[in-house]
Order: C-alpha cells, then sequence, then structure tokens
C-alpha cells in the first residue's frame, strides 16, 4: 500500500478516537467499515444526483412501477439513491441525524441497501445517536473527499482492504473464520496462477474467478490483481459467496468501491442456495471453514449426493461435523470442461481431508475419485500457526483438469513448514509470517518440483516429492485364521451356559443345567468325540444347542480346526486382522511374503477387499533422528542432581 492510501486509510481509522470508550476495539469496524462505503457511494453518485431525483420525481408522477433500471441510466451505475439527503445535508439538522441519515440510507437501490442491512448498521445508528457521537463522527467522514476524480476504484480498493485488515487483526478472536493472512493468500494465488503466467498476458483475455467461501474478498482481490499486474488489459470477473452476513457486506462493499459488479458475490449457504449454479470458472480458491458441521444443510446434500455425479456430491460424503470436501466437490463441479479450457483450484485445509476416513468411507471414496480422475496437481504443507484462529498445520490442495503432459498421472507433495519467520507480535493464534522470499522460494519449488525432484544435488530436493497418482491407493484386506478349539465342561463354563440368553428363556433350563454339572470334568480335543458326550443332554432347540457349542467351546492354537459343511475351515473373529497393501501389488503375493511365514493356515476374505486412499504427507517428509546416546543423557542427569543438591543447600543452609 502506498502512502497516499495508507495516510487516507489512518485518517478514516481516527474515527476510532470518537468510539474509544464506548466501543470496544473489536467493535470498531461495524462503525467505520459501512460508513466508509456510505461516504465513497454518496461521492461516486454526487455528479449524477440531481439528475437521478429530477427522474425519480418523473417517474413517480406517471406512475411508472420498475424505475430500477431507469434510475440505474440516469446515475451510469450499478446503484442509486433516491433520498433528497447527502452527507453534507445530514450535517445541516444536528437534532435529526439518525432520522435522516436511515431515510438516506433508505433511498439507496436494493441491492445497496441489502449490502448495508447485512452491516447491521441500523443498529450502530441507534447507538451512536444514544451516545451523543452520531454527529461527530458523521461530520468526521463528510470531511473525507472520496471521489473518483481523487481517489480512483483500485486506490479505494487499497484503502478498505487496510481498514478490513486492521479490523480483523484487533478482532482476532473471530478474524480467521473469515479472514485469510494476506501473505498466505499471495502463496496460493501464486502457486494457483503460475504455471499460466504465459497465458496471461495474452491480450483482451477475460478471466472468472470464484470463492465459495469468499469472506472479505482477499482472495478474489489478490486473484484479480494478479492477473492484471501481468496484463493491464485483462478483464477478470469476480464472484464469491458468503454465508456470513458482515462479512458478505464487507466482501460486497469491495466490489462496490471498486467499480466492480457487486450482483456476483451471492449471499448464502454454497451448498444449500448455490448462488452461482450452472456457473463455471477459470480459477477457484477458497479458505472453507475448518471442522464445520453440515448437519443444518444434511437433506441438500444427501439429495443431492443421491443424484450421482449428476450432482455435485456425487464422489462421496464425509463425516457429519466436517464438511472440507464437500466444499472442494462444490469447486470441482464448477470446473469448465478441457475442451473449454479447463480449470485450476486452490483451496486451504487442515490435515483431516488427507487421511481421515477408512477404506471405503465417504473421505476416502472422495480421494479415490479426485485421484482416478487425475485431479490433484499437488499438495503444500505449510507452517503451523500462521492463521489467526487456529495454531493447526495446513496445507495448500491445487487441482486442475488440464494438466500438461509431464504432470499427468503426478502429484507433487512440496514441505514448507520451514519456511516462517517469527512475527514480533502474535495475533491470535498467529505467530508465523511469510516473507516475500519464502513466497517466491516455495512457488519456484512448486513450479520446478518435476526437475527438482530428479535432482539430488537440488537445495530443495529433500523438500520436494513426485508420486504416481496410484502411490496412494491400498487394498485394504481382511486376514483370517482358522478357529481352533478344544472342548470342555468346567464350573466356569457352565456358568456362562447358565447365562446364556437362550438357555435363560429355555423352559427345561434348569434340567438342562443339572445334565451340564453331571458332565464337569469332560472334555476332548474334537468336536465330532465331544459331541457324543453331549448326547445325554438330550435333544435340544437350535438355539439352545448353538448355546451349549458356544459355552463349551475354548479357544486354543493347538485345538482342532473347525470347518463349515462344505469341509472350509471357519474364521476365528478373535485373529482376524487387516492389511493394507499398495494398489499396485498382488494381495496374494503380499500374504505369502508377509503373513504367511509368521501365521500357518491364514487366508483372505476377498468378499471384505476395499480400495482405499489417503495422502500421508507428513509421513513421506519424516527423517529418522537417532536417540541421544545413553551417555548423553546419563551426564545430564547427573549433571542436574548436581544442580539440585546445590540449590537444596541454599534453601536449607
Amino acid at each position: 500500500m502506498s502512502t497516499k492510501h495508507q495516510e487516507l486509510a489512518n485518517f478514516i481509522w481516527s474515527v476510532a478516537d470518537l468510539l474509544r470508550g464506548d466501543y470496544k476495539q473489536s467493535e470498531y469496524g461495524r462503525v467505520i467499515l459501512p460508513l466508509t462505503v456510505l461516504r465513497r457511494l454518496d461521492c461516486v453518485l454526487a455528479p449524477t444526483k440531481d439528475a437521478v431525483l429530477d427522474r425519480h420525481r418523473q417517474l413517480r408522477a406517471s406512475g411508472v412501477q420498475n424505475v430500477d433500471p431507469v434510475l440505474r441510466r440516469a446515475a451510469g451505475l450499478s446503484f442509486y439513491n433516491t433520498s433528497e439527503m447527502s452527507f453534507r445535508r445530514l450535517l445541516g439538522d444536528q437534532d435529526h441525524v439518525a432520522l435522516n441519515l436511515r431515510a438516506y440510507i433508505g433511498g439507496f437501490s436494493p441491492g445497496a441497501v441489502d449490502v448495508l442491512e447485512k452491516y447491521g448498521f441500523d443498529t450502530q445508528i441507534g447507538r451512536l445517536a444514544e451516545a451523543g457521537l452520531l454527529y461527530q463522527v458523521v461530520a468526521k467522514f463528510a470531511d473525507i473527499d472520496l471521489h473518483p476524480d481523487v481517489v480512483s476504484n483500485h486506490q479505494m480498493g487499497y484503502v478498505f482492504e487496510e481498514l478490513v485488515r486492521r479490523f480483523s487483526e484487533i478482532s482476532n478472536e473471530t478474524a480467521g473464520e473469515h479472514f485469510t493472512p494476506r501473505e498466505v493468500i499471495r502463496l496460493m494465488v501464486n502457486l494457483l496462477l503460475a504455471p499460466d503466467e504465459d497465458d496471461l498476458v495474452t491480450p483482451g483475455i477475460v478471466r472468472k474467478v470464484y470463492d465459495p467461501a469468499c469472506g472479505t474478498g482477499g482472495m478474489l482481490s489478490e486473484a484479480q490483481e494478479h492477473i492484471e499486474a501481468h496484463n493491464a488489459h485483462a478483464t477478470v470477473e469476480v464472484y464469491g459467496q458468503e454465508l456470513n452476513g458482515e462479512t458478505y457486506a464487507i466482501c460486497r462493499s469491495d466490489m462496490m468501491l471498486k467499480g466492480g459488479d457487486p450482483t456476483k458475490i451471492a449471499f448464502g449457504n454454497s451448498f444449500s442456495q448455490d448462488g452461482h449454479d450452472g456457473e463455471r470458472f477459470d480459477y477457484m480458491l477458497a479458505n472453507p471453514p475448518f471442522g464445520v458441521e453440515w448437519k443444518k444443510v444434511e437433506n441438500y446434500v444427501k439429495a443431492e449426493h443421491a443424484r450421482g455425479h449428476a450432482g455435485r456430491f456425487g464422489a462421496g460424503l464425509p463425516r457429519i461435523n466436517d464438511g472440507s470436501l464437500l466444499f472442494l466437490q462444490h469447486m470441482i463441479a464448477k470446473m469448465k470442461r478441457p475442451e473449454d479450457g479447463g480449470s485450476r483450484l486452490a483451496i486451504v485445509f487442515n490435515g483431516s481431508p488427507l487421511f481421515t476416513g477408512a477404506a471405503g468411507s465417504g473421505e476416502s471414496e472422495i480421494r479415490r475419485w479426485i485421484l482416478e480422475n487425475d485431479l490433484l496437481e499437488g499438495i503444500v504443507a505449510l507452517p503451523d500457526q500462521l492463521f489467526y484462529n487456529t495454531g493447526i498445520s495446513t496445507y495448500f490442495w491445487i487441482l486442475t483438469n488440464r494438466k500438461d503432459a509431464s504432470r499427468r498421472r503426478k502429484v507433487v507433495l512440496l514441505d514448507g513448514r520451514d519456511h516462517w519467520t517469527k512475527m514480533r507480535k502474535s495475533l491470535g493464534d498467529k505467530r508465523k509470517l511469510l516473507t516475500d522470499d519464502h513466497i517466491a522460494e516455495l512457488t519456484r519449488a512448486y513450479v520446478d518440483a518435476l526437475t527438482i525432484a530428479d535432482d539430488p544435488e537440488h537445495p530443495q530436493h529433500a523438500k520436494v516429492k513426485v508420486f504416481a497418482t496410484t502411490d496412494f491407493g491400498y487394498q485394504r484386506i481382511t486376514v483370517e485364521r482358522p478357529l481352533r478349539l478344544r472342548f470342555e465342561v468346567t464350573d466356569e463354563t457352565v456358568a456362562l451356559l447358565a447365562e446364556a440368553r437362550a438357555v435363560l428363556k429355555y423352559a427345561d433350563r434348569e434340567s438342562l443345567l443339572a445334565g451340564a454339572r453331571s458332565l464337569i470334568g469332560t472334555s476332548s480335543a474334537t468336536r465330532a468325540e465331544f459331541a457324543m458326550r453331549l448326547n445325554g443332554l438330550g435333544k435340544l432347540p437350535a438355539a439352545v444347542e448353538k448355546a451349549v457349542w458356544e459355552a463349551f467351546s475354548v479357544s486354543d492354537p493347538e485345538g482342532e480346526v473347525q470347518t463349515d459343511r462344505k469341509g472350509k475351515p471357519l474364521p476365528d473373529t478373535d485373529l482376524r486382522d487387516n492389511e493394507n497393501v499398495p494398489l499396485d501389488e498382488d494381495i496374494h503375493d503380499y500374504l505369502k511374503r508377509e503373513v504367511l511365514p509368521h501365521v500357518e493356515g491364514a487366508w483372505i476374505d476377498e468378499s471384505k477387499t476395499k480400495i482405499g486412499y489417503e495422502i500421508p504427507i507428513t509421513r513421506h517428509f519424516y527423517v529418522y533422528k537417532p536417540p541421544r546416546p545413553l551417555t548423553e543423557i546419563d551426564a545430564e542427569i547427573k549433571a542436574l542432581e548436581v544442580e539440585i543438591q546445590s540449590l537444596l543447600g541454599e534453601v536449607t543452609g
């Protein structure tokens, strides 16, 4: 931000001096942001104000109902105001500022009024009036000249973003819900757009950018600026959707102040109220909330999932308490077809989407679909403590449906966890910062990943790994071992029989138990022999007979192998185990090599085999560090003992 922009933002923020005492610091933005928007709109509309008022009077007199398009043309903008008031005129009636300000706001066109309503600014008008501050605050803003001839749309965007940044940082207890640190966004945009640098300079290009959880619009603004910095003649259309009313208002205001189309910022839940249904985009990026449940929109999501890939969620449904992978599927559904140019997208995730969910689960099936369709280009591991409201580790996922030939069926993993510098002052949970050098290094490493991975001498070689998409897949096999039993009647096994449900309901229970007690001490190594011993119990109902066998059967590694009627071994459910076998390996070869040398007679129940996918990025970058020598640890312990004795001597001496 230039000195001029900084000075203007400082002047606007100086209103905080008036609010101090009546407002908490974290509440300043509730007053400053909407009034900045109002003052800018007031200045932008000033040249055509009289023409709009005259046209409005004519339309009312003639009884025209649909005045909106006519007044937009009269204003020469996508918004207008039909109130006789302006900021200057508000100051002319000191006793009725609140009444006149509300009337002034009510005179804006529907889109602009919607933004101001989402700010909840009417509440602040009442609060300021009650504190005796409203006139002073309005007068302060009336002194700021935000006319487009003085402050361009581009400059106004910078000013507003600086105000949003300050507001978010002093509200750091909730900032991370809707505000992503700017340097994190810059890295994300670089990784998203760097492979397309040559295309971005094409004269007259039009690019559509979308964020389904756009917050205050920082990602959209950064992507737009990046493209326009490469091509001043590019047309960049930004689209977004936001659920939180206040942050939606901020984002839409930003679009209005920059001269963009605010109608492309939709309000509502992207899952249940898709504000851009049917649209497809060149670039998409998002930082959706981590670990937020989707129970409120469960019916909508499940109904769309039932439509398969005709809907957005055909790949699978994650567990109800984390909708992160729903956002990703939503974005993938808005990719342009490859024949139409394709799309690229980047999204911020925590570690959960990498590995949560076993084979066959919703999460695993979503990963499987993404990888089998060769959509995942790369994942970048970021330092922890980068965000305002969480210190956990985070990751960028970069996806595209137009990989170049060299990257097809490959996935790049980039370890950026060591690229950070410590902040002088923490902001909530944010204690680390990415510098411009870090951003440049990581961007270069990502773009050159294939070359780096093949060059063991490259300084970044240990931080870059390239895998085939199938490397993340595995076969979850169920390994069964034969059920081996011996048979005996003891006090303990009779007690088990007495408590069996079928026996408790058996009419001749006492007679059965008396017969069982008479067999105490009886045992056999084979089922056939033991069956003869049980003949004395008489003919029993099937359920009771089953209970008898379960009670008198004892698991024994040296016991008889039990079989079904076809002579096949029965599995011992207590010894059942699962193994993950790499996707490209034959499961029977795996069994012979890894299992049978240790467990004789084991087999795979192929009916239970499932395909799973996970991306254990931490494991791939793990570097073994041998423990310190015992002599070194022992010396350290002895030194500490001496120090403790010395300190105790000082206390007791």
